[in-house]
C-alpha cells in the first residue's frame, strides 16, 4: 500500500523574520541632533543598510556625486550643497563626518573638539614628511644686488 504524503510535510518551516522582529520591538532609538549653517539635522540612530552599502561602494571614489548620494542618507538630499554654499572647507567637512559617524553608532562618544583633534592628527599622519617647508628668511646684506635698471 502506498501512503500519500502531503507536500508540506517535506518543506522546512519558513523562517519568519517579520514575526521575529515584531516580537523584538523596542522603543525606537532617537538620533543625535546637530545644527550646521542654520539648519537642524538629526542623525539616524543607526547605520542604514543603504548607507553601509554605499559607503563600501564609494570608499575609494573621488566623485563628488558619490559622496553627495552617500551623505544624503544621513543629512538629506541638499545638505552638502548647502554646506558648500556657506563656505565649508575640507577640514570642517572632515570634522563633521568624524563626529557624525562616531555619534551615530554611539551617541555622546565624541565631542566636536575631539573630532577636530582626531581629524588634525589623521591629516598630520598622512602628510608626506619634509614635503612642505616654510620659506627661509634671507640674511640681510646678501642675495641679489639691487640695480638701477640701467644696462652696463
Amino acid at each position: 500500500m502506498i501512503e500519500n504524503h502531503d507536500e508540506t510535510d517535506a518543506r522546512p518551516e519558513v523562517a519568519d523574520f517579520d514575526a521575529f522582529f515584531a516580537e523584538q520591538t523596542r522603543p525606537a532609538p532617537q538620533g543625535v541632533p546637530l545644527r550646521l549653517y542654520g539648519r537642524d539635522y538629526v542623525l539616524p540612530p543607526k547605520l542604514s543598510t543603504i548607507f553601509a552599502l554605499q559607503l563600501h561602494r564609494v570608499r575609494d571614489s573621488a566623485n563628488p556625486d558619490d559622496i553627495r548620494r552617500l551623505l544624503a542618507a544621513l543629512f538629506g538630499p541638499d545638505a552638502v550643497d548647502h554646506w558648500a554654499e556657506n563656505g565649508m572647507d575640507d577640514r570642517s567637512f572632515g570634522i563633521v563626518l568624524l563626529w557624525s559617524t562616531a555619534n551615530m553608532t554611539q551617541p555622546g562618544s565624541m565631542t566636536m573638539a575631539e573630532a577636530a583633534e582626531a581629524h588634525d592628527a589623521r591629516e598630520a599622519a598622512q602628510a608626506p614628511a619634509g614635503k612642505v617647508r616654510p620659506p627661509r628668511p634671507r640674511p640681510k646684506g646678501k642675495g641679489k644686488r639691487p640695480n638701477s635698471g640701467k644696462r652696463s
